[in-house]
């Protein structure tokens, strides 16, 4: 697990400044197009005392080794500056290192510059491998020593590279007969070192396969960068240095030859084309080698910056390709070489700055192992430990999802979302033309006399059926209990309650136990009548309070005073649907209840967001109507004293009586109480349950569907493994927490669409794998990266 960040200077110079700086961050580690990277934008102020303190350090450096007697003696360079400073100390050296440090980090903590360093801080991952490839064509910038930058302390991982802007993948083909790291070893002029260590280091080193060529001629090398079999990593050792103010180099190839790499421009190339992924020049002055080969698109090549004295170049070596070969990375591996470097410095100051990864952008840098076994092989093996990681997370994360689900550990959440959902739902169904809804108000109630406790009163009453039955409603619903005798003066109520003139149902309540004795029905209602004329009015209640189902039929409790078997909305509705089809079957089976060719499923216990609810009788979930107004609403007072009922309202109509004055207490929770005080009253409520058995018989509105117990398994695992995919896919843990937001939102999106189609789905349990997934292989991550 990788990132990159790809530092592009631009255009500009040290008098005038770098006006256009851009940092690309690729959370794969990879410039892949299936990856998008994050961009940030700054620029670096004009620093013309940069370059001159550079040049100051140059001069000390080669003075110093001079002095020390290190500078021709023993150094891998071809020819050396002798003219410069003399009588350097190693304090001076100290002195001009530390203020060349301090002046480049306070060039990069400019404020136009600081802003794209404190972007990077917040999607970087200090536990993470970082590639900074600084992207310039400037020979002056690509000779900085980058790995002072400060911010490199904070992410111990990290290593610099340089890069030229013009770059591109090659299409390589390797011929891997056996699983080893092929390495062409050109060992080149030693006069006056001693490369017989290298040979010895690179000899011994665990798969691998390594020709040596000792002091080949050009024929020789280029001979065997042709060969068709390819080569994994060119390695040099000898005499070089840079050419053209660093624009290109040179090579001694043995004591007589030297050659540019324009010189084995197509041999490079070929090597290239067949698989060389690596180029280690340890030899001094390399930059110059360095900006050559990066024109011919080499993977990753290291060099020296500057002249290196033998013990330096073999140390490097030795620590660079043991960290590399025993599983590291490479960067990781040139940064750890590099730092023990520093070790050295008491004998050969400045050695720690001498490293440099180049590297073509384009290409990812393989492990050793990639390169041992090759990519095709490695990438299999990838797949299947991505596969591996992303299911056994997924799966897990799924178990304890679904054991906190089976106890109800989300169900709370579940069905205040479930409520949320209904909310946002589009007001846009008109009121339901097939009821009218005649409310008794507080103001109704405190106007009759006579009352005997009910909210209306037997006077009332008497004259409201008389003006509703002329205007011969299809059925009219009494939502008010009334378990005491009519007085004799209202002979004709009695009459029209007992021989059903007009069709008129009354309501009872069953009560949940025998310890509950119930409210009886109308006294007046002959017994054979009571099961087609009276219905129980009984919600089914969750546990916040709040009536989510509709109860279609139940069997009564033994003891109570109701026996009815069939719920008032369910009486009142079929009876207006067989006024309308005579013909009409309506069949109760063990699972559904059909009226005519249309189902109503019982619900489960667990059903949609429900755990072990009690399923007692034929429920099914009410859907609600998506209106601001469930039917046209008139109040008592408006019928008996106004003169506001016409025809057009009641004829054929279902007409529901019922109170909304409090202090009877029939106000209920329902998903659209968002308090206390947006409670609806019980004879809407009725409203709606009539309204949805009309509308899924008469219209084919549906019905609240939920998947089946297998389904929402499959939902949840498909978002857990979702969650585990952007965990394992992404680096940056901001950018796998702002996915997993997305991914969330992603997941309330399907719902609420789900939602609009009647369907719903799990969200919270879902919501919660994806987060819990996702954190679950951040902390693996971190683990691993801590391991390593």
């Amino acid at each position: 697990m990788s990132q990159l960040v790809i530092l592009n200077l631009g255009r500009g110079s040290w008098q005038q400044g770098f006006p256009s700086v851009t940092a690309q961050v690729w959370e794969s580690g990879t410039t892949a197009p299936t990856h998008a990277p994050t961009q940030f934008t700054g620029s670096l102020p004009p620093a013309p005392e940069i370059p001159d303190l550079y040049q100051q350090w140059q001069l000390l450096y080669q003075a110093l080794h001079r002095r020390l007697g290190r500078l021709n003696l023993g150094m891998r360079g071809i020819e050396l500056d002798e003219m410069g400073v003399t009588n350097v100390s190693e304090a001076d050296f100290h002195g001009i290192s530390q203020q060349l440090k301090r002046e480049l980090n306070c060039w990069l903590g400019a404020s136009s510059f600081g802003k794209i360093e404190r972007q990077l801080r917040t999607v970087l991952v200090p536990a993470m491998d970082l590639r900074v490839v600084i992207e310039t064509d400037d020979l002056q910038l690509r000779q900085f020593p980058w790995h002072l930058w400060n911010f490199l302390e904070d992410y111990p991982q990290a290593e610099i590279s340089l890069a030229v802007p013009d770059h591109k993948r090659v299409d390589q083909t390797t011929q891997r007969l056996a699983p080893k790291v092929k390495i062409l070893a050109v060992l080149g002029n030693s006069e006056g070192i001693d490369i017989q260590k290298d040979r010895e280091f690179l000899a011994q080193l665990p798969g691998a396969e390594v020709v040596f060529l000792v002091e080949a001629s050009r024929q020789q090398l280029n001979h065997q960068l042709w060969d068709e079999r390819g080569w994994d990593i060119l390695f040099f050792a000898g005499h070089s240095s840079s050419l053209m103010g660093r624009a290109t180099g040179e090579i001694a190839i043995n004591r007589t030859e030297h050659l540019t790499i324009e010189q084995l421009k197509h041999a490079l190339k070929a090597a290239i084309d067949r698989g060389l992924k690596f180029a280690i020049f340890n030899s001094c002055d390399g930059l110059g080698l360095a900006k050559a080969m990066a024109d011919l698109n080499i993977p990753q090549l290291v060099v020296m910056r500057e002249p290196v004295p033998d013990q330096v170049a073999q140390e490097f070596l030795k620590y660079l390709l043991t960290a590399f070969s025993g599983g590291k990375s490479f960067y990781r591996s040139v940064r750890e070489a590099r730092e023990k470097l520093q070790g050295l410095e008491n004998d050969f100051p400045g050695a720690s700055w001498l490293p440099v990864i180049c590297q073509n952008p384009a290409e990812t840098p393989l492990s050793w192992k990639q390169l041992r076994d090759g990519v095709e092989a490695t990438k299999k093996r990838f797949t299947k430990d991505w596969f591996q990681t992303v299911l056994l997370t997924s799966i897990v994360v799924l178990a304890v999802v679904l054991g906190v689900r089976q106890i109800g550990g989300f169900q709370s959440l579940e069905l205040a979302m479930y409520d949320q959902l209904l909310r946002w739902r589009p007001q846009t169904e008109p009121p339901d033309p097939r009821l009218l809804v005649i409310t008794v108000t507080q103001a109704d109630v405190q106007a009759q006399t006579e009352r005997q406790g009910s909210s209306l009163s037997n006077k009332s009453l008497a004259q409201l059926l008389d003006q509703l039955e002329p205007l011969q409603p299809a059925v009219i619903g009494l939502d008010i209990y009334r378990d005491f005798a009519i007085e004799p003066q209202y002979r004709r109520l009695a009459e029209q309650l007992s021989q059903n003139q007009p069709r008129l149902i009354a309501v009872c309540y069953a009560g949940a136990t025998d310890a509950e004795p119930g409210i009886p029905p109308p006294p007046n209602i002959p017994t054979a009548q009571l099961q087609q004329r009276v219905g129980f009015s009984d919600f089914p209640v969750d546990l916040d309070g709040s009536i989510r189902r509709h109860l279609l039929g139940q069997a009564p409790p033994e003891k109570s005073a109701c026996q009815s078997q069939l719920s008032f909305s369910f009486l009142l509705a079929t009876a207006y649907l067989q006024q309308h089809d005579p013909n009409l079957q309506i069949q109760w089976n063990p699972t559904d209840v059909r009226i005519g060719p249309t189902t109503f499923p019982a619900m489960e216990s667990n059903a949609g967001g429900y755990q072990g609810m009690s399923n007692g009788g034929y429920q099914v979930l009410l859907n609600y109507r998506a209106s601001n107004q469930i039917a046209e609403q008139l109040t008592l007072d408006d019928v008996l004293n106004r003169n506001q009922l016409t025809p057009d309202l009641v004829q054929g109509r279902i007409i529901l009586i019922g109170t909304t004055d409090s202090s009877y207490k029939d106000f209920h929770q329902t998903p659209y109480s968002k308090n206390l005080s947006e409670q609806m009253a019980g004879v809407l409520v009725q409203a709606h349950m009539v309204s949805q058995i009309l509308s899924t018989v008469q219209d084919k509105r549906p019905l609240i569907w939920w998947l089946p117990e297998w389904g929402e398994i499959v939902w949840i695992w498909v978002w857990a493994l979702l969650g585990s995919v952007i965990a394992y896919h992404w680096r940056s843990e901001a950018a796998i927490w702002l996915a997993a937001g997305c991914a969330v939102l992603v997941l309330f999106g399907c719902c609420y669409g789900l939602i609009l189609q009647a369907g719903w789905v799990p969200l919270v349990p879902p919501a919660f794998a994806i987060v819990t997934a996702a954190g679950i292989l951040v902390i693996y991550t971190r683990v691993q990266a801590k391991q390593q």
